[in-house]
């Protein structure tokens, strides 16, 4: 298999080309180093050259991620993108038999690998930020790719692919948020082992619990993402790419309702925020409720300030899909570059982040709670000490113990 006409031919000829990946064998080596090891350098080494090269703003404003930092997160997004084909897989194998399917190891790597082609290949727009959004694009694509190759692959009968699709969406989307939150760490670790258990429901099992998607919802949400499929199957007959893409958009949307929606209310939230740190007054606060859009995520945030120092609180949950954000727990260390001193722990359960610059002029402490809300103390001219004070007139505890909401 060469790669170059591999790639043509799952993004110009997908039903061909799932054909011939069904009769071949599943060879993990080969698909790594021969495929996937290439593919995904792509949106890690443009990232790179996109945020810390090029840069990015506009108005006679401009930004650029310190280059250090930009080679630390490229190693970094690049190995766990890797890793999160890998763990996809793994519960698209797991999820098999829940939609009539058959388990089978190297088929389900066969189909994390070649579905995330057009996602790996749409990173070539993060060379310029101002187009990442097209990104995105091509991350639906690689939606269509899947829903064709999974129910092909895994053996899941016609009836049951759609669900069976959305499932996997959803978890590929928990995969993102999980990735990312690790990621801004600059440390990563190695794949988590995720499961999943028969029953109502399907759960995903993690080292910190279960984070449960409703089948009830998941068929409702198939009936939507069926007409999208076909929107889908005509657009891609006649070659209409922007039909395509809107079926895809309105797929996406359909899984996310699969979903249950809980979170802790935004007033809760807010009430959590001090009216008031030390001698700094607080000067604004905004609150965010993702029910309106259909998103399980609710968000307070504050501004303290007293002339050139600057604190900002934000309270931040993104209800069961939050929870996963504790998987950065399985990440520790310590790391010095620049004049940053940067370091995570553990601590009562809780996984814990700051970083603070040696000059005095920035800090900034995070506290990943049991439940996956996540508490962010950031400051400018205020030295880590004060932020870690600030951040003890906060009641952790009673955030932890706020009771979800459901949004659905």
């Amino acid at each position: 298999m060469q790669l170059m006409e591999r790639v043509k031919g799952i993004l110009l000829k997908p039903r061909e080309t799932w054909a011939a990946i069904d009769g071949e064998p599943a060879d993990t080596a080969r698909l790594f180093t021969g495929y996937l090891m290439i593919l995904a350098a792509i949106p890690a080494v443009c990232g790179f050259i996109g945020m810390s090269l090029i840069g990015m703003g506009g108005f006679g404003f401009s930004m650029r991620v310190p280059v250090l930092a930009g080679l630390a997160n490229m190693a970094v997004s690049y190995v766990l993108s890797l890793v999160g084909v890998y763990v996809l897989a793994l519960v698209i194998n797991a999820l098999a038999p829940t939609f009539g399917g058959t388990q089978n190891q190297g088929q389900a790597l066969k189909v994390a690998v070649y579905a995330s082609t057009a996602a790996m290949l749409g990173g070539v727009f993060s060379l310029l930020p101002a187009l990442a959004i097209l990104g995105l694009v091509a991350a639906l694509y690689s939606l269509y790719l899947l829903y064709l190759g999974l129910p092909l692959l895994m053996r899941s009968p016609a009836a049951r692919a759609v669900p069976y699709t959305a499932v996997v969406v959803v978890v590929a989307i928990v995969l993102g948020i999980v990735i990312a939150a690790i990621g801004s760490l600059f440390m990563p670790h190695g794949p988590a082992m995720w499961g999943s258990a028969g029953g109502p429901a399907v759960v995903i099992d993690t080292p910190r619990g279960q984070v449960t998607l409703d089948t009830a919802k998941l068929e409702e949400a198939g009936k939507k993402m069926e007409e999208a499929a076909r929107r889908m199957e005509q657009a891609h007959k006649s070659g209409d790419t922007q039909q395509m893409t809107e079926a895809a958009g309105q797929a996406m949307a359909a899984a996310m309702g699969g979903a249950k929606h809980q979170t802790v209310g935004v007033d809760a939230l807010k009430a959590a925020l001090p009216a008031k740190l030390g001698s700094l007054e607080r000067t604004s606060y905004e609150v965010h409720d993702g029910a309106a859009t259909g998103l399980p995520t609710s968000q307070a945030e504050a501004e303290y300030g007293n002339g050139d120092k600057v604190v900002r609180i934000s309270v931040v949950d993104a209800g069961a899909f939050g929870q996963l954000a504790q998987l950065a727990g399985m990440v520790q260390g310590e790391r010095e570059s620049d004049g940053i001193v940067e370091k995570t722990w553990q601590e009562n359960g809780r996984t814990l982040h700051h970083s603070y610059a040696k000059d005095g002029s920035q800090a900034e402490l995070r506290a990943v709670l049991k439940n996956g809300v996540v508490v962010t103390v950031e400051a400018e001219n205020l030295p880590l000490k004060d932020v870690q004070g600030f951040m003890g007139q906060i009641d952790l505890a009673a955030l932890e113990n706020l009771p979800r909401k459901d949004k659905s």
